[in-house]
C-alpha cells in the first residue's frame, strides 16, 4: 500500500527533509498493517528494511544466555527502528514483536541509502537516533549488573512487612526472653503470694495470663510467618542472581579457554 506524504510529518528521523523530499520518500515506502503478537523480524534475520511505527507499539528484545528476555526498547508511534542492520548490511541484532496492533511504514535499504546521498543531513539525524539507542543500551547494561538483593527487597517493603520483620527480630532476642521472664515472675508472685498494695486479679491457674499469652503467640506467629515468606522471596531472588552470575562466569571462562586455545 502506498504512503501519503502527510503520514511522514512528525517522524523525528525525517525531520531534516523538506516537503518535496518527504513526497519523494513517501513514494518509496510501503504502509503495512501489523497485528498484536506478530514478529516483524528475529535476531539474525537479514536487515533489509527500516520500519517506522505509524500506529501501535513494537517491542525490541533479545534473550540472554540464561534464556531470559531482555527488553531493549519499546517503539512508540512516529519512531523508527531497524536502521542499524539496514546501514551496515549485517543481520538483525534483536527481535521485534508487536505489542499493540497498528500500522508500519517500511523503507527498503536501497531507497534509504539513495535518500541519504541526496540529503546528507538525514545521516546526522540517523546518527543521533543511533546514539540515543546506544545510550539506552548502556543504561540497560548497567542495570544488568548483579543486583543487591537486600537493597531491592528493602525498597519494596510495606509497613506491615517492616513491622513483621521487627517483631521477628525482637522475638528472637535475649531482651524479649528476659522481659517475658520478668513479666511472668511478677504476675505469678502477685496472684499467689499476695504482694502488698496489689490484689490477686488472676488467681491460679492464671486463666487471664494463659489467654494473653495465647493471643500473643497467635499474632507473633503470623508476623514471623510474614517475615519468613518475605525472606523466602528474597532467597529466590538471590538464587536467580547467583544463577545469572554463574552463567556469566561460565561464559567468561569459556571465552578465556577459546583465547588460550
Amino acid at each position: 500500500m502506498s504512503v501519503d506524504a502527510a503520514l511522514l510529518e512528525g517522524v523525528e528521523l525525517f525531520r531534516a527533509l523538506d516537503a518535496n523530499e518527504r513526497i519523494s520518500l513517501a513514494g518509496s515506502m510501503d504502509l503495512r498493517p501489523m497485528r498484536t503478537g506478530d514478529t516483524l523480524f528475529r535476531l539474525g534475520d537479514p536487515g533489509d528494511s527500516l520500519f517506522v511505527v505509524r500506529r501501535g507499539l513494537v517491542e525490541l528484545f533479545v534473550n540472554d544466555h540464561a534464556g531470559q528476555e531482555i527488553i531493549l526498547h519499546q517503539v512508540s508511534p512516529l519512531n523508527a527502528f531497524g536502521e542499524l542492520s539496514l546501514l551496515d548490511g549485517r543481520p538483525r541484532t534483536a527481535t521485534a514483536r508487536v505489542l499493540e496492533g497498528g500500522e508500519l511504514l517500511v523503507l527498503d535499504r536501497d531507497d534509504l541509502l539513495g535518500l541519504i546521498r541526496r540529503t546528507p543531513d538525514l545521516a546526522l539525524d540517523i546518527l543521533a537516533h543511533m546514539s540515543a539507542e546506544t545510550r539506552r543500551a548502556d543504561d540497560l547494561l548497567r542495570s544488568r549488573v548483579a543486583r543487591n538483593v537486600n537493597m531491592e527487597a528493602d525498597e519494596k517493603l510495606t509497613t506491615v512487612q517492616r513491622i513483621a520483620d521487627w517483631c521477628a527480630w525482637f522475638s528472637g532476642s535475649v531482651t524479649f526472653l528476659l522481659l517475658h521472664a520478668v513479666w511472668f515472675v511478677i504476675w505469678v508472685l502477685i496472684n499467689t503470694t499476695g504482694v502488698p498494695g496489689f490484689t490477686q486479679f488472676d488467681p491460679y491457674p492464671f486463666g487471664l495470663l494463659t489467654m494473653i499469652v495465647s493471643l500473643e503467640a497467635i499474632f507473633l506467629s503470623c508476623l514471623v510467618l510474614i517475615s519468613q515468606n518475605r525472606q523466602a522471596s528474597k532467597d529466590r531472588v538471590r538464587s536467580d542472581v547467583e544463577y545469572e552470575v554463574n552463567v556469566k562466569a561460565e561464559m567468561e571462562v569459556a571465552h578465556l579457554h577459546e583465547k588460550l586455545d
